[in-house]
């Protein structure tokens, strides 16, 4: 994590299910940023960037047990690796479910 103690910004609705006041940033990291790359828009996430840093939300992304298609493309994107890199997409190729029309 960067140097700065300070609390990242986010917006409520990410968290509209835990209560927002008590989570606490640096023991629930990957939770939060599976969250806001899920539920975030753009200013959340990069908000998520300068406070974790790219290397740690890579890491926890690459081990998340499910993320949406959407999102394990943004994060190809922004960390400049495959598909394959990323568990719950290999996860999601082992066990594939009916067609979607």
């Amino acid at each position: 994590m960067q140097a700065n103690a300070s609390i990242p910004i986010f917006n409520k609705r990410i968290f509209w299910d835990v209560n927002f006041d008590a989570i606490d940033y640096d023991k629930k990291a990957a939770f939060v940023i599976e969250r806001v790359f899920v539920r975030g828009d753009v200013p959340d996430i990069r908000t998520c960037r300068r406070h974790y840093g790219d290397e740690k939300i890579c890491k926890v992304l690459s081990n998340a047990k499910w993320l949406p298609l959407a999102t394990i493309y943004l994060a190809c994107a922004l960390f400049n690796n495959e598909l394959t890199d990323y568990k719950c997409y290999n996860t999601a190729q082992l066990n594939p479910t009916h067609w979607t029309y």
